[in-house]
């Protein structure tokens, strides 16, 4: 497990008292004030300025603890830059930005076969409270990062403020999209997948992919992260709140499903297995999670849970990893034994909203649940990458989400703002609302859309589709304010991701009220 040490208790009262590293690097000077003996520091080797070039970010947050990440880079397109060797990182978290109330420290080792990354799962924190952490090796301080532990467990009062994002393609234009997230001040930031995306590189695109082609190796994928990483606004997001990641198939291969590619006649199955592995040791080395997410091989533990008092369950799913290949028919994806969630998952969900105590069930899903009928006029189409190639399985759960306390689905990949009841039977409009699903639009895949040809495209299939309560096709993300009565929703859009900056606007504003299933826009 790389990153992870013994934790340490509180910080003596005469450590308390350390430099603030503000939103920058401090020279090694200043900075080896910090923490390590003298001895100790004069024996670091020295390393490069720009080794935190990637920031910092944090994850997971628990009422008592959170995941602190960050890696070492100071040649993030080409590998990273370090040496073949283990690298000791301190690293430090406090209840205030000048870290005079230290509450615990500690030491890390960045490990050249994790790419040099630092995972740190902190505990012993206070519940609900904003901390400050940064890290520190070889005399260079990392940007000093802000998060916010959970709310404690017995907690059924207060608010949660939650963001959805989804499917920021580099090529498509600028991650313009967090400089609003990050003013509003989310608790915590749901990912729901397509962190980077896997294709070459274009001569005509916005923001031009690193590298010669798609990435299949593990420096390659490292490189593609990195590159994405570097986007300031996505950078100072991750420095500004906790993240729950999940991915899709654009972190791998567009398409996938378990271990087929998209192109099986292209990638047999030993090279697209050794391509699995390393798009996910890649991604685990970037991302803000625990140490049950370690890849073994082809596999990773994605599927988590977490709760934020008793105000509201989180069940993050994996639907890319155990599912059925995808159907190329309308019988195939009425077919019972095809699966998105393999059945330890789909047991493991099912376990999780009836036993919960949450007044909110939300679900991340990263494919969109309710039906989209392509078709204009009588019959149905459907796209098969999403729940609708998988209706039997899906009808099983929204069937169950009649016994569910307030179920949300929190979803992304369709790169459109949809918000849905959910039914019983989408075949029946006349079936019983069960939920509410919001489908995230993109933070930049697709870039700045063409408004009327999407109008002249989409509105036709509304009355097929009369579930539909929302349709959009501006890029920008999802702002959620969960209190007990209800959950206030706005649509937050930008007007170019094509420009490094954005003025960004409410679209539209929506609410789910307890113990009322579906959404209504207010």
């Amino acid at each position: 497990m790389t990153g992870l040490t013994g934790l340490t208790g509180p910080v003596p009262p005469d450590r308390r008292r350390f430099l603030t590293a503000g939103a920058g690097v401090l020279g090694a000077a200043a900075s080896a004030q910090l923490w390590l003996p003298s001895a100790a520091r004069a024996a670091e080797t020295p390393l490069p300025a720009s080794v935190f070039s990637l920031g910092v970010a944090s994850g997971d947050p628990l009422p008592d603890g959170i995941v602190l990440w960050t890696r070492l880079a100071p040649d993030p397109l080409n590998g990273g830059g370090m040496p073949q060797r283990a690298v000791t990182v301190e690293w430090e978290i406090a209840e205030d930005e000048r870290f005079t109330r230290g509450v615990r420290r500690g030491v890390a080792q960045a490990r050249p076969e994790y790419g040099h990354s630092v995972h740190v799962d902190v505990r012993g924190l206070r519940p609900g409270r904003d901390h400050w952490y940064r890290f520190r090796a070889g005399g260079r301080l990392s940007r000093t990062g802000r998060t916010r532990t959970a709310a404690a467990w017995s907690s059924s009062r207060g608010s949660l403020r939650l963001a959805l994002a989804s499917c920021q393609n580099w090529q498509h234009g600028y991650f313009t999209p967090y400089a609003d997230m990050r003013a509003q001040d989310p608790d915590v930031v749901v990912f729901v997948g397509d962190y980077i995306y896997e294709s070459a590189p274009s001569a005509t695109a916005v923001r031009r992919h690193e590298g010669t082609g798609e990435p299949y190796g593990l420096t390659e994928y490292r490189n593609r992260y990195a590159q994405y990483r570097s986007d300031p606004d996505l950078a100072a997001m991750h420095a500004s709140a906790a993240f729950v990641v999940t991915f899709d198939d654009h972190e791998v291969d567009n398409d996938f499903a378990g271990e087929i590619p998209q192109d099986p006649d292209k990638q047999p199955h030993g090279a697209f297995a050794s391509r699995l592995t390393a798009a996910y040791q890649a991604f685990y080395e970037h991302m803000p999670v625990r140490a049950s997410a370690v890849p073994n091989g082809p596999h990773i533990r994605m599927h988590r849970r977490l709760d934020f008092g008793r105000l509201a369950r989180l069940n993050v799913l994996d639907t890319r990893q155990y599912r059925s290949d995808q159907a190329t028919s309308r019988a195939g994806a009425e077919d019972p034994s095809r699966t998105m969630l393999g059945a330890g998952q789909k047991q493991w969900l099912l376990d999780g909203l009836r036993g919960s105590w949450a007044h909110w069930n939300l679900i991340a899903s990263q494919i969109m649940m309710a039906e989209t009928d392509l078709l204009v006029g009588a019959g149905k189409q459907w796209f098969y990458d999403a729940w609708d190639g998988y209706q039997a399985e899906r009808n099983r759960f929204l069937a169950e989400f009649k016994n569910v306390r307030n179920p949300v689905v929190l979803s992304g990949d369709r790169h459109l703002t949809m918000v849905s009841d959910l039914k019983a039977d989408f075949a029946d409009p006349r079936s019983a609302v069960v939920g509410a699903e919001f489908v995230g639009t993109s933070v930049s895949s697709n870039g700045d859309q063409d408004q009327a040809a999407f109008r002249k495209e989409w509105d036709p299939r509304r009355p097929d589709n009369p579930h539909w309560k929302l349709l959009d096709a501006h890029r920008g993300y999802h702002l959620f304010d969960v209190r007990r009565d209800g959950i206030d929703a706005r649509v937050r859009v930008v007007d170019t991701v094509r420009q490094p900056k954005a003025k960004a606007r409410t679209l539209a504003r929506l609410r789910v009220e307890s113990g009322r299933p579906g959404v209504r826009r207010v």
